[in-house]
């Protein structure tokens, strides 16, 4: 599994709603099915994603998330996740606070822009390249990178407490420098 999925589930209380926005294969919601009794939904946009979700017997909604959540109500979730989906996002700040209206809490992760070996790429001269962030500069869904002081300004912004941060490096959680040190972010915010 990967880390950010493990780390989410330990985040995620048991017996609660939870809606898993880009969800892809959903795996993580399967996941926290079975190991934790939770119930909800997935959302994807992309038609093998759906499939594949429905094939792990998760109740999938194909919906894009640039055009928002207004068909969920307020605070219909426990918690709302966006696993590695907020890079990819043309408008975070919208989503992001119609998260928060959603779902009384909300788990956020995504890779650390700020992370050493991000930076050491950059100063070769060349876009980063990692487990975490695979794809080429031309062919990268990835149009919002961040860093960990990024994503705590747009918390700010948009009035999210920060509840709790996990920053992850080859599977271990990160504390000494983790803006720099970690290459993976976990979040847990609220409104």
């Amino acid at each position: 599994m990967r880390a950010d999925l493990k780390a989410i589930s330990e985040l995620v209380a048991p017996g609660t709603r939870v809606l898993d926005l880009g969800c892809g294969d959903g795996v993580l919601l399967r996941h926290l099915q079975d190991n934790l009794g939770v119930t909800g939904y997935g959302i994807e946009i992309e038609p093998a994603g759906v499939v594949a979700s429905i094939g792990n017997g998760i109740n999938v909604i194909q919906m894009n998330l640039e055009a928002g959540l207004s068909g969920f109500d307020e605070h219909s979730f426990d918690t709302v996740i966006l696993s590695q989906t907020l890079q990819a996002m043309k408008h975070t700040e919208p989503l992001l606070r119609d998260m928060l209206r959603v779902g009384r809490e909300c788990i956020v992760t995504f890779p650390n822009f700020g992370y050493w070996k991000n930076r050491l790429q950059v100063l070769a001269g060349v876009m980063p390249k990692s487990s975490d962030m695979p794809y080429e500069w031309y062919n990268t869904p990835n149009v919002h990178l961040c860093t960990l002081h990024d994503f705590e300004a747009l918390c700010q912004r948009v009035g999210a407490r920060v509840l709790q941060r996990i920053v992850i490096s080859n599977g271990k959680p990160i504390h000494a420098l983790p803006n720099l040190l970690g290459s993976l972010a976990v979040y847990r915010v609220s409104a």
